[in-house]
Parts: C-alpha cells; structure tokens; sequence
C-alpha cells in the first residue's frame, strides 16, 4: 500500500479526532447520501409513473385506436379489418372491435353520466380480466345481459356485483321522439374491476359488443379498433402506414396521441429535474469542500511534520484526496442503499397513498432502474473528485514552518 493511502487510512480512523470534527465528517456524509437518495427516488417514482400509467391505460385500450373523425360510426367490415392486418404485417398481434356511446347509468336510488363501451368477449384484446376486484369477467349470459363497472362508480351509485342496473341511452344516435323512443335496458352486474385511474373506474363500463349494437341499434356500424402490436418501437411509423391506408373518414391515433394530456403531464414532471440536480450537486461539493478545509485545518502541523520529513507536495494532496474521495463514496454508497430501501419497502407496502381522480393512480409508483442508480452514483463520484481537489491542493501548499508552529 502507497504511503500516502495508509496515512490517508489512519487519518480517516483515528480515534483521536475531536469531537467536533467527526460530527461535521457525519454531516457531509449525511448530507451526501440524501442528496443521492432524494435524486434516485425522484427518478425511479417519474419512471413508476410513466410506466404504470402507460401499462394501465395500454390495459383498457390497445397500442393503436381507430376511430371516425367525428365519433361518427364505421362500417362493421371483415375487409376493412383483413387490410389493417396486411398492412401491419409481422408486428400485428390483435384486433378488436368496439362500440362507445356515452349514456346513463341507474341504480335504485342514484343515477349517473357514464361511457358505454361494448367489446367482444370473444376477441377482446385489453386487460380488463386483471383488475376484476369483485364478481368475475362475464359479458355474455342467456338468461340476462352483463355489465362491468369500476369500483368508483360502485361506491357512487351504491351497488355490488350480482345487482342490477338500468341504462338509458340514444338509439340510432338520434335525439328521441315519438318514433324512436330513448334505449333502456336492464343489466345484472357480473364484475366490478378497479384500475387505481379515475378515468376509467368512474367513467366507463363494459357491456359485450351484440348486446351494444342492440342497445344503440347499430347492428352494421362500430365505433372503431383497438389494435396491440408485437413491436411498440414502430407504433407512430405504423400509425401513419395505417391512416394513409384507410383515408377520411378513418382516424387512426397511438395511445400516446389519444391520452397526449395525461402523457405531457408526465414529461412535465421530468422539468425540474436539472434544476434539483443542480441544487443537489451545488450542496454536495460545499459539503466535501467545507468538510476537507476543516480536516486540513485540523491536521495543519501533520502536514508540516510530514513535509519535514520529506513527503512532496504531490504526496500531501494524495493524503487528503483520498479523504475527500472516501466520504463522497461513503455518502453515494448510503444514499443508493436508503433509495433501495425506500423504494422495496413502497413496492411491498404502497406506504405512500394518492388520490387517485389527481394523479391517475391510488399509489406511489416505483419503477427501479439500474441506470438511474448508476448514472446519479457517477456524477456524485465525479464530484467528489472534483471538490476533494481544491482542499487537497490547499493542504499541499502550506508552508512547512507555519504549519508545524500552527496550533
């Protein structure tokens, strides 16, 4: 071991330094590892969120919805959904049809404003099997008609799974009179499914595809497709290959493009992040700059002994620089370990709760990457090089009879 590393170890051990100093060393440190640990879980909860909300609303729609400009109706065409197929090609991996119209939903006592999606159980491509929290995913009975609702609108309208509902809605999508009378129908609820998103747990409910079209009377129309794909990377590109395709009165959107608020809300969460990586970064250097003079200025007649006895300049500024080093690896060591911590004791226990009609999902999200770790542990270790310079270079410079005189 280098000369300069063994006295840079005693130094860092030795049981003889003030109290004062080792509480000021703890500080630094302390102040290091939060710095570290507020950044990573910064980034591993926007990442949570971009993740959770995408994978949720992917859950409930698809990769690629196609609808008609206007909410107007399409035609129910096996061609039409034979050439989105073509065209997609290798990266295809489902269609669905779906019929969307906005109604009323009825229980004994309350009633409210609620979207109808009707979907075909056979060929349904969304997920909504997962989030069934009461009941079970049925949308097809012979002896009545089954809705799914979300758990929100549940407690809204007071009704469990197995009761019933009535809905009232246009038919033909024309106002009512005499002659074409308002849809009303009664439906049994078979589930009751729970996203953690208002969006969808207040406002929308499942009904199967035949039974809409009766509903509405839209026997020969649909509102659109929900298409997933194999390969996400070449959602925009095939997007674009499908409206060219289809042409007006078709509206082809990514996921993306149709929820565009909530995901430019999340890439505005993301703003602030230099500004408090600056911040954090401003308070890690004072921290080892500040912590390091205090250490040369306790240890000033040493650094006049060891000159003395011929340690060079170059030797004095490796003593000290590795200091400055250790206690910024140490502080990056434990604020990765206390981001860890926090973030699996989130994962396990949802510790952190949050309205769910705000943020789009009732918990904390957390979403650990490797690279969030490693690349806030790299700048803090660049840093620390750096600011360990400054002092280091100070403690080289001291005269050699000033310091052994210094008390």
């Amino acid at each position: 071991m280098p000369v300069s590393f063994f006295i840079a170890k005693k130094y860092i051990s030795n049981k003889q330094s003030s109290k004062f100093l080792s509480l000021v060393s703890v500080i630094s440190v302390i102040g290091i590892a939060i710095g570290t640990a507020v950044l990573i879980i910064a980034l591993t909860i926007l990442n949570g969120f971009e993740e959770i909300v995408a994978q949720k609303i992917i859950n409930f729609n698809s990769h690629i919805k196609i609808t008609a400009f206007g909410n107007r109706n399409l035609p129910d065409s096996e061609v039409i959904e034979s050439e989105i197929i073509q065209k997609i090609g290798d990266d295809f991996q489902s269609i669905s049809k779906f019929t969307s119209k906005l109604g009323i939903i009825k229980s004994r006592t309350v009633s409210d404003g609620v979207t109808i999606i009707g979907i075909d159980p056979a060929n349904d491509n969304t997920d909504i099997k997962d989030y069934i929290v009461d009941g079970k995913y049925e949308l097809e009975s012979e002896s009545n008609k089954q809705i799914l609702i979300g758990k929100k609108l549940s407690e809204k309208i007071n009704v469990l799974a197995g009761d019933k509902i009535t809905i009232f809605s246009l038919r033909k999508d024309a106002l009512p009179d005499a002659d074409n009378p308002p849809a009303i129908e009664q439906f049994i609820i078979s589930g009751i499914f729970e996203s953690g998103m208002a969006e969808y747990d207040d406002l929308n409910v499942y009904i199967s595809l035949n039974n809409a079209k009766d509903l509405f009377e839209t026997h020969n129309s649909i509102s659109g497709y929900n298409i997933r794909l194999n390969n996400v990377s070449k959602i925009d590109s095939t997007a674009i290959a499908l409206q060219d395709l289809l042409g007006y009165p078709y509206y082809v959107r990514t996921i993306f493009q149709v929820h565009q608020n909530i995901f430019t809300w999340l890439d505005l969460q993301k703003e602030p992040i230099p500004i408090i990586l600056g911040l954090i970064i401003v308070v890690a250097v004072f921290n080892i700059v500040g912590t390091m003079l205090m250490i040369v200025l306790e240890r000033t007649s040493s650094i006049g002994v060891l000159k003395a006895i011929g340690f060079t300049k170059k030797k004095i500024l490796q003593i000290f620089f590795v200091q400055g080093v250790f206690l910024g690896l140490l502080g990056i060591t434990i604020g990765c370990l206390l981001a860890l911590t926090l973030s699996f004791l989130q994962m396990k226990f949802n510790l952190i709760t949050l309205p769910g009609s705000i943020y789009f999902i009732s918990t904390v999200p957390i979403s650990i990457d490797i690279e969030n770790y490693l690349l806030v542990a790299g700048i803090g270790l660049m840093l620390s090089l750096f600011a360990s310079l400054i002092p280091s270079y100070i403690a080289s410079r001291l005269n050699i009879i000033t310091s052994i005189r210094f008390n």
